[in-house]
């Protein structure tokens, strides 16, 4: 069997792998507008850290999946790591359409956390595979564009449905149809790249790494940085998908503003990587990760001072653009720096730390919201990317 590596000559199979990574980010989207209103209007829960718990679920049991997805790709095949992710996912959208108390929505995010980390490192770790090293960046830019482009149009279209037809159970009948047709296509249409990751190993020249867990988490200065980078990242997104709907709602803002708001920042982070994941194969990667984390960390202290819906949509169109620099970058440059044998691996190792952040973000930010006003919260989490920014200037190499 001939394998060719490279977008052009594999560009069936990666054409189907950003539409179901589409699929993926669109069973995110399902939450992001209203389930914080969830918690208040239906289950009669105000304090910020316990609205937040769904995050925190959702960020340990995607995070912990990140890892071992990528320790068991070499042996289970991505193909099947992929299929299991969308069974995992079939019953979350029906759980939060039915869900009686609150702990079923935990249930839930644990189950999604699950799905995400199969589904999302996989469809990941198989378009590296199947580009070669030439064009690493723009495939992360497209994977990286189809998920977050999903998840910001199905924050709006929920957040629309939930203003005209209530909250439940409607906009979550999305989610039924992410499912299905993600389990179908990955089922029958998508073909495993173990024989690419073999032929790439022939003719790499990267050096294996050590030990994988220990050099990606920090000891190897350029992969530590770009983890650390990843973490913070996350963290100030579970803080934006948290803690921004309680914000604009406190300002006054009705839910469908609210939607339009919250889905312009995924929108451009979405879009914005079809530009910025290119721009990772031809500039420097640490520039770009210096410059992506420090226009995140302003914009992020900047939105505690706005007040009109104009100011919170320019804000969310600064983060969506600072977040779309950094996002493919990382994953680029995870993959530049480990040898193809140990890429899966590597891979879920920083996705790991990077989707802990997630649930790091929502204790964080949800505790400090309860005792010290949403306000402050936002202020800390910016202060926090802004230093994160000074990390990879003055350590990566």
């Amino acid at each position: 069997m001939e394998v060719r590596l490279g977008l052009k000559e594999n560009w069936k199979q990666f054409t189907l792998l950003v539409i179901i990574n589409g699929f993926v980010g669109g069973m995110i989207g399902l939450e992001r507008t209203i389930l914080p209103q969830l918690a208040e209007a239906d289950f009669g829960i105000a304090a910020k850290s316990a609205i937040l718990s769904f995050i925190v679920v959702f960020g340990i049991s995607k995070a912990i999946t990140n890892y071992y997805t990528g320790a068991f790709a070499n042996k289970m095949g991505r193909k099947n790591l992929l299929v299991i992710g969308w069974l995992i996912g079939l019953p979350v959208p029906l759980i939060l359409i039915y869900a009686t108390n609150w702990n079923w929505i935990i249930a839930a995010n644990i189950l999604l956390g699950i799905n995400q980390g199969l589904t999302w490192s996989s469809t990941v770790v198989m378009k590296i595979d199947l580009v070669g090293d030439r064009n690493r960046g723009l495939a992360m830019g497209l994977n990286e564009s189809a998920g977050y482009l999903a998840v910001g149009i199905v924050a709006f279209l929920t957040g629309w449905i939930a203003s005209e037809y209530g909250v439940r159970p409607y906009p979550f009948y999305l989610g039924i149809g992410f499912a299905v047709t993600g389990l179908l296509a990955s089922c029958f249409l998508v073909k495993d790249t173990v024989h690419h990751v073999n032929s790439e190993t022939k003719v790499s020249q990267v050096k294996k790494l050590k030990n994988v867990f220990r050099e990606t988490t920090w000891s190897n200065p350029n992969l530590g940085s770009i983890t650390q980078a990843g973490l913070v990242n996350n963290l100030n997104d579970g803080m934006i998908w948290g803690l921004f709907p309680i914000l604009l709602v406190g300002k006054g803002f009705s839910l469908e503003e609210v939607g339009k708001v919250v889905a312009v920042y995924p929108i451009v982070w979405g879009l914005g990587q079809l530009v910025t994941g290119k721009l990772a194969d031809i500039l420097v990667k640490k520039s770009m990760l210096f410059w992506g984390m420090l226009i995140q960390g302003l914009t992020i202290v900047a939105m505690a001072f706005a007040n009109s819906f104009v100011q919170f949509t320019l804000l969310s169109i600064l983060l969506g653009i600072g977040t779309a620099v950094v996002y493919p970058t990382f994953l680029a440059a995870i993959a530049d720096y480990t040898h193809p044998e140990q890429r899966a691996n590597s891979i879920g190792v920083f996705r790991l730390w990077r989707d802990l952040g997630y649930a790091i973000g929502a204790i964080l930010t949800g505790l400090i919201a309860d005792f010290f006003g949403v306000d402050n919260s936002i202020v800390l989490i910016g202060l926090v990317t802004i230093f994160s920014s000074v990390v990879v200037k003055s350590r990566m190499y």
